[in-house]
């Protein structure tokens, strides 16, 4: 039997497109709903159910994104076939993001059973959704917003890229997060800080999602609440992108630092009254 209907894979759907791209972990949020509607956390079935809707979300970015990303691909293109086209910059930048893809494939292959099971767990997700929020305060505060995308370089793109192992290990920290983060950490602006964000993330949760979709059906998951999932995760996370980009033109991070906490600090108080379990 399936582990997940398709009424809760609607609801896992609407979790993951809001909160893939906001820097407020979508693991977290997913796992919290997951342990709200009784569905075992820890299920092979529900970890391969929640890798593959996210490749919902990653369509969205591609939809959004389709202008740029076309334009970086044909730049990659004529570059392997032009020396001269070398030194563009979308030629370069499709390297980078490739290079910057390579350390979270190797942990997430490394350490999948962990993540899979010890690092699975709510408390984990609950002390990291804070820890993550003050990374990303002081990295708001510290950050001097004035690097654009074009400013961006190979350095930029391993850091960033490799932040995005935090979020592997400790559910909750938030991929979004750990990467706008370190983005302005290094001094660029909010939205270029986030569009490379969007960019870095499209490999690693492309990969995660099909990697993942033979152990989602051949461990129980019917074909028809993945579809849900994906297909309701897409449409939300399309208004979503739109809305986050619109959103760090003009203000900081603040809003979601609180949030985070509160959502760390009440999720912590579930789990020690036994609401939820681990």
């Amino acid at each position: 039997m399936s582990t997940i209907g398709i009424g809760q894979a609607a609801v896992l759907g609407i979790v993951e497109g809001v909160t893939e791209f906001l820097p407020v972990s979508s693991t977290g949020h997913l796992k919290i709903t997951e342990g709200l509607m009784g569905i075992p956390v820890g299920d092979k079935a529900v970890v391969a159910f929640t890798a593959v809707i996210q490749v919902g979300a990653i369509a969205a970015v591609l939809v959004y994104f389709s202008k740029d990303i076309a334009r970086i691909l044909k730049a990659w293109g004529r570059g392997l076939a032009d020396r001269e086209e070398r030194y563009h910059h979308d030629y370069k930048f499709a390297w980078w993001v490739i290079y910057a893809t390579i350390p979270i494939v190797v942990v997430g292959l490394a350490a999948k059973p962990l993540i899979e099971s010890t690092l699975a767990s709510l408390w984990v997700v609950a002390g990291s959704l804070i820890v993550g929020s003050g990374l990303m305060w002081a990295a708001d505060q510290m950050g001097r917003h004035k690097r654009g995308e074009d400013d961006t370089g190979l350095k930029d793109a391993m850091l960033v890229g490799c932040s995005q192992i935090l979020a592997l290990l400790f559910p909750g920290f938030s991929r979004s997060g750990a990467t706008i983060s370190t983005g302005l950490i290094l001094d660029l602006e909010r939205v270029a800080a986030t569009r490379l964000s969007f960019f870095l993330g499209i490999p690693a949760l492309t990969g995660a999602g099909l990697y993942e979709l033979k152990d989602a059906v051949g461990a129980g998951v019917d074909l028809l609440p993945l579809a849900v999932g994906t297909v309701v995760s897409f449409a939300v996370a399309y208004a979503s992108i739109a809305w986050l980009l619109k959103f760090v033109a003009k203000h900081s991070f603040n809003a979601f630092v609180i949030y985070r906490i509160a959502v760390g600090v009440l999720l912590f108080g579930l789990l020690g009254t036994g609401v939820l379990a681990a």
